[in-house]
């Protein structure tokens, strides 16, 4: 079989690859389309998997990135339960796990990340173990999520956090577990990840921090145990294990693309080390420009934003991709939304409330906004994360008084 030039294959039918094959057609790619999904499912949004659709509010069809008339009408083959198995890139040619070879002109990896377990410290006959990430995870902590039922979850980032509110408003006995001193510590400085803590223990969560986790073993009566190394043990019928996401960066790194840290490595427009292979989403750690280093996002609009990119420059835009990260996290009825890049050492600005949980919070360093942090006030974070891609240097006086906020984030 000869090689495909007007064929786009893209690896990964998450919210990356369906923004590439959107975007090359929207920018007037006219060859053929092939979107390779692994699961047997429709393409999905995932954030509300540890929350809606945990809670019963919402099902599979909820959920849709697109329904499937969409596909047709872009002149997309949709190909959902494909595993593909290898990439010959100077065949350029993918294979999949069935045998069957397809020829490209251009490959887009948006083979995204999966859940990080904890394999090593587990029991093989550890029976209630459980991640949480894909639609067909959902049924196996159903069981728990009930009033009167208990459930463990190790980890108090972004989904062990949401998984836990999710869990107590279904009337679940919740016990989270952090190693860190505060939840959502990656994401948060100490005094915001206190304020975290607090949301969870006054709605009855067992938060448990500090712990490291060493075992994790079958229990009495069905249960799966936890054990602390300093000899504390929780059981329930069902532990989450919330503890990240892993790049799936095994196929480029076997096809002898760049990898690094598990993550395929790309240029500002998407390209890989190899010619005509490209990469979106959270499978990839690219260059940014205003961060000042490589970085891997893993939030949602990290990844449909990159995918975009990418497939205006598959089809022979100039599109460079730089932007400010925005994450949000539905969690006991607030909404708490972080953008940029926050650490522990930079000068916290507060306006509004911590403790009516109605604020926004600037972080900077140096006199430069580097991040903000909010419950309640969307339209404050918007206005804050054009002010970080500025590089502004605000009014710090003015920060927490002014009723013009954009001005003041202007401000040099």
């Amino acid at each position: 079989m000869g090689r495909d030039t007007d064929r786009l294959v893209v690896v990964g039918a998450g919210i990356a690859g369906v923004s590439v094959v959107g975007a090359a057609r929207l920018a007037g790619f006219e060859g053929e389309v092939v979107l390779l999904g692994e699961e047997p499912e429709l393409p999905y949004r995932r954030p509300p998997v540890s929350k809606e659709v945990v809670r019963g509010e919402k099902g599979a069809d909820d959920i849709r990135i697109r329904k499937a008339d969409w596909y047709e009408a872009q002149r997309v083959h949709l190909r959902t339960g494909e595993r593909v198995a290898a990439i010959d890139v100077e065949a350029h040619r993918v294979t999949l796990a069935s045998g069957e070879e397809l020829d490209y002109g251009s490959l887009v990896l948006a083979t995204g990340g999966r859940a990080r377990t904890l394999e090593a410290i587990t029991a093989p006959d550890a029976p209630g173990v459980r991640t949480l990430r894909d639609l067909a995870d959902v049924d196996g902590v159903l069981e728990a999520l009930r009033p009167g039922g208990r459930l463990v979850v190790v980890g108090a980032g972004l989904i062990g956090s949401e998984i836990a509110a999710s869990a107590r408003e279904l009337g679940a006995e919740v016990t989270l577990l952090e190693a860190a001193a505060s939840p959502l510590q990656h994401l948060l400085p100490p005094d915001l990840g206190a304020l975290c803590a607090e949301l969870h223990t006054t709605h009855g969560t067992d938060l448990q921090l500090g712990v490291e986790v060493t075992a994790i073993v079958a229990g009495d009566d069905g249960e799966t145990v936890v054990e602390a190394a300093d000899g504390r043990r929780w059981s329930a019928p069902v532990v989450v294990v919330a503890v990240g996401m892993a790049p799936n960066g095994e196929l480029a790194a076997a096809a002898g693309l760049a990898v690094e840290r598990g993550a395929v490595v790309v240029d500002d427009h998407g390209r890989t080390s190899a010619p005509d292979v490209y990469a979106a989403g959270d499978v990839v750690l690219r260059p940014s420009v205003l961060r000042g280093g490589p970085e891997r996002v893993e939030h949602w609009q990290g990844a449909q934003n990159h995918g975009t990119a990418v497939g205006r420059n598959v089809a022979g835009q100039d599109a460079a991709f730089d932007e400010v990260p925005w994450c949000w996290s539905d969690q006991y009825g607030h909404t708490l939304q972080v953008t940029g890049w926050l650490a522990a050492a930079h000068e916290l600005v507060v306006r509004g409330s911590l403790e009516a949980r109605d604020f926004t919070a600037f972080l900077l360093d140096d006199g430069v906004l580097r991040g903000a942090v909010s419950i309640g006030r969307p339209a404050e974070v918007r206005v804050a994360r054009q002010a970080i891609g500025a590089k502004a240097r605000p009014d710090v006086s003015a920060l927490d008084t002014t009723d013009d906020l954009a001005a003041a984030l202007q401000a040099t």
